[in-house]
């Protein structure tokens, strides 16, 4: 039976989510990079008359341009960024800054100091060696400027005339332009870190929950092994009980042997589930049925098992379509009802419907609804206010059942007294594996 794969983590430190959200972020900076040299280049043409190399410095534009379409073809890609990928990417724009700064002035032009948004951006991004070398590199091409440039292009400095000169104007708009785009960049680049820190802790949860999860698996593997022959020994004696004379001559004892029979089949039902889950019982295999003869039948079991139940069932699933018959999602909504039937046993109510590609169950009842402790720590073990030992483990179970059919399970309470739980499941993840005989 086909499992939906479990994509929202997938984040490692070099990583798929965090490297590519990271790599956007340098595209979109790039890309302001461009505007802004554009824009610097007819400003210093225009308004200050000066003879720029044009041709040169389009040139580099261009090349900057023709890089960032080709980085956003590779985020399509759907492969990790790697640490090198992003070292070379701030390599070319350390390279291309440095190209327009000697065509312009060299280490008199005030955008020089765009070399300390490089040098920031690559101690977010990158590891310490390869940021020193960045750092490295920035004041290399720093003295090489100074020494190589073309000094023709230079503005003059005329300090003493305030913001009236050009070139505090220009030193004015590079420090708002860096204070701007580290403020910006900065910070969405750490929300990226923290949610790649987010998703791994998630994940280190999920497997210790699922750990918990084995582990209790086997146990009741084991367990299901070991009930099996006194279950049906007492099968055998009830059955002998109930066609006892002294047992047909009194019709409530006879009642309560009934149900003493029907409350052991269902105890042997259950452990049958458990081994065959395991796949550990011979001769079972996986039954294909329907939406509705499956939510039909298992409500009818229920109702069957809990004979003092009030269950009201509303199923509105018009378009039916084949499943497989999972035992595992079987016992799970037999927990939720049986948590509501214990919560208020005067009535419950289960209502089934189709949204779209995913099959939605809500159960409500009308009792006092979860404790805020509960809803609190919701899809931990052993959260129960029932005060018994090893209880709290429903909720747990049918969680993590949810989830391993890439669906949900939310709970809450209801405005005018009792709760609800409601569970969602893609109906992809429930459909029998497609053949594959018809491709060969």
């Amino acid at each position: 039976m086909p499992r939906g794969k479990d994509t929202s983590f997938g984040a490692t430190p070099n990583g798929s989510v965090a490297g590519r959200h990271n790599l956007r972020q340098l595209i979109q900076l790039r890309w302001i990079a461009v505007l802004g040299q554009i824009i610097a280049i007819s400003v210093a043409l225009i308004g200050f008359q000066l003879p720029l190399p044009l041709e040169g410095m389009v040139i580099v534009v261009v090349v900057l341009a023709v890089y960032n379409l080709f980085s956003l073809l590779r985020l399509r890609l759907h492969m990790p960024v790697t640490q090198i990928e992003l070292f070379l990417a701030l390599l070319l724009d350390v390279m291309a800054l440095t190209a327009q700064l000697y065509l312009s002035g060299g280490s008199t032009n005030p955008f020089i100091f765009l070399f300390l948004l490089q040098v920031a951006l690559a101690a977010v991004l990158l590891k310490p060696a390869t940021t020193w070398m960045i750092v490295a590199l920035t004041a290399v091409a720093f003295a090489s400027l100074a020494l190589t440039s073309h000094q023709e292009y230079a503005l003059p400095l005329d300090l003493g005339r305030g913001l009236a000169s050009p070139f505090v104007i220009g030193m004015l708009v590079c420090f708002v332009l860096n204070a701007v785009l580290l403020a910006i960049f900065i910070t969405r680049i750490t929300r990226n870190v923290r949610t790649r820190d987010a998703r791994l802790a998630a994940m280190r949860q999920r497997a210790a929950e699922e750990e918990h999860i084995v582990h209790m698996g086997l146990l009741a593997s084991g367990a299901a092994h070991e009930l099996g022959t006194p279950l049906a020994t007492l099968d055998v004696i009830l059955g002998d009980w109930a066609h006892a004379k002294a047992v047909t001559e009194d019709g409530e004892l006879s009642q309560d042997v009934l149900e003493m029979q029907a409350q052991v089949r269902r105890c042997k039902a259950i452990v049958s589930g458990i081994l065959m889950s395991a796949g550990e019982a011979r001769g079972e295999t996986l039954t294909e049925t329907t939406v509705n003869t499956f939510l039909d039948t298992l409500v009818e079991q229920w109702r069957r098992a809990q004979a003092g139940s009030k269950l009201k069932y509303v199923n509105k699933v018009d378009e039916d379509m084949v499943i497989i018959s999972d035992q595992g999602l079987k016992q799970m909504i037999f927990n939720v009802l049986d948590n509501a039937l214990e919560a208020s046993p005067r009535g419950q109510r289960l209502v089934v419907e189709r949204d779209g590609g995913n099959l939605v169950l809500v159960v409500t009842d009308e009792g006092p609804g979860f404790a805020p402790e509960i809803l609190k720590e919701l899809g931990k073990p052993y959260q129960s206010t029932k005060g018994r030992p090893g209880s709290g483990l429903g909720l747990f179970l049918s969680l993590n059942v949810a989830r391993t059919l890439s669906g949900s399970l939310i709970v809450r309470n209801l405005p005018f007294g009792g709760a609800s739980v409601t569970i969602t499941l893609p109906l992809s993840s429930l459909a029998p594996e497609e053949s594959d005989d018809d491709d060969e």
